[in-house]
């Protein structure tokens, strides 16, 4: 209202509605407690379902492999009217099983796997999909997983039907062809006439914004919209990529392309048919998290367990890079780690992708000014206190950064984007921008700093399940 954020707790009493305004310190207590219920009510359907478990001739159960690349992994029971692993049979190869998903006495975890199962899936929150599941005539995102076998160009891991007769150097989507047909359903496009081909990566593709994948040039290529007003994002990953490249930090390189008037960055894939993308919230799943460790430090600690190296050096580079461009949305299923599918062997960190919503990407310029309603993950609430994290600035090279206020204002004022942006907010933008540089610079310098892990100012614990 007016600007502001206020929150109010609603529930059911007798049937009528009743409201009670929250205060600050009453926020993070409730957001927890249904976080917890959210969790506790999923259990208990997923108890339910297997409590209710009939033959498959009753369900209509389909029997598949987890494969990882040519490795059987586990065999299990999908439920063809939701997509939900119904029941998990033999276990082949457990060290394949996905990053995070363990075995209880010999049993693979069901829950953990439906867990990654479903986030393999399109979030319901995605923009515009809503709209294509109707055109698509699915009533849930998981049930599009099974038409494309679980294919995804993030990763290695399918799903083989019982009797069926796929193989890996046919069906997977580095080496063959896929269709645009869901693509183009998820950016707007009517039903075409023909029946639709569901082989297609796009069905596998995480994150809330319009989204794409297209072969260009024989390259596969992540297409990615922005959102309204002023449709910011894509020219922020040119600005961020234009950042790091300034301070050599490993990074996915984006440029912008438009189309009806509207911007899309474009990226090239950074895994190849070789090795996977294992994200950050599939690695803190390894361990348990005690209550009195920090987030940031119990990621350090699966990611040392694991055997990824440099990842310190990697988290620095992360933070200072995402309070330069203040970005709101550094979760942990948008930066992780890489490693070779087929020997496990890990390769390292992740190169940094996904920054776009950031520079005031939503916000007004006196909110942009204000600077209160910006928020941060994936460790801290606050930029100031994510610093604190940082182990060592040594390797910021700040005269490469002199001319940064120039080069955003220059990739902000494009001809293309002057229906979403005026020189003020441009001016304000690049402002900004410098002035975090410069507090960075003076924290650099300073021969008092000490980085300080401590679990004050955390995220909140499931920051990244709904991702």
């Amino acid at each position: 209202m007016n600007g502001n954020v206020y929150f109010y707790h609603q529930w059911s009493e007798g049937g009528i509605k009743k409201s009670k305004y929250l205060r600050g310190e009453e926020i993070a207590g409730l957001t927890e407690q249904i976080e917890l219920r959210k969790k506790l009510q999923k259990e208990l359907a997923e108890i339910k379902m297997e409590g209710k478990a009939a033959p498959e001739s009753q369900t209509g159960s389909l029997r598949c492999t987890l494969m990882h690349k040519r490795v059987e992994v586990v065999e299990f029971h999908l439920d063809n009217e939701t997509g939900f692993i119904q029941k998990i049979g033999d276990v082949f190869e457990p060290e394949h099983l996905p990053v995070g998903v363990g075995m209880k006495r010999g049993v693979v975890d069901r829950a953990a796997l439906n867990g990654w199962w479903t986030d393999r899936s399109i979030p319901a929150s995605r923009s515009g999909v809503r709209e294509a599941m109707e055109t698509l005539q699915v009533t849930d995102t998981k049930m599009l997983l099974i038409r494309c076998f679980g294919l995804s160009l993030s990763d290695q891991y399918w799903i083989r039907p019982e009797n069926a007769d796929l193989n890996w150097e046919n069906i997977n989507f580095f080496d063959n062809d896929f269709s645009d047909d869901i693509g183009d359903v998820l950016f707007g496009a009517d039903k075409k006439p023909d029946p639709l081909n569901f082989s297609s990566p796009d069905n596998t593709s995480d994150g809330n914004l319009k989204k794409r994948w297209k072969i260009i040039d024989g390259k596969r290529c992540l297409v990615k919209g922005g959102s309204n007003p002023y449709r910011q994002q894509p020219l922020n990953e040119v600005i961020a990529s234009e950042i790091m490249r300034r301070l050599n930090i490993p990074h996915v390189p984006y440029t912008v392309t438009w189309n009806k008037g509207a911007p899309y960055s474009v990226c090239g894939d950074f895994i190849n048919k070789n090795t996977e993308l294992v994200p950050a919230w599939r690695i803190i799943q390894t361990k348990k998290q005690p209550n009195s460790k920090s987030l940031y430090q119990h990621f350090v600690d699966c990611a040392d367990a694991l055997g990824i190296p440099d990842v310190r050096a990697f988290l620095d580079q992360m933070i200072v890079l995402d309070y330069i461009i203040a970005n709101e949305d550094r979760h942990l299923n948008n930066f992780g780690a890489v490693r070779n599918a087929q020997t496990l062997e890990w390769h390292g960190m992740a190169p940094i992708y996904d920054s776009g919503s950031s520079l005031g990407y939503d916000k007004s310029v006196p909110m942009m000014r204000d600077g209160s309603e910006v928020i941060c993950k994936p460790f801290k609430k606050h930029h100031e206190e994510q610093l604190k994290l940082v182990s060592s600035f040594d390797w910021i090279d700040f005269s490469a950064l002199a001319d940064v206020s120039e080069m955003i204002t220059e990739i902000l004022s494009d001809e293309n984007a002057k229906d979403y942006m005026d020189e003020n907010r441009i001016r304000v933008i690049a402002e900004l921008t410098g002035r975090r540089i410069k507090n960075l610079e003076t924290l650099a310098k300073s021969k008092t700093y000490k980085q300080t892990i401590t679990t004050d100012d955390e995220v909140g614990k499931n920051i990244a399940a709904s991702y």
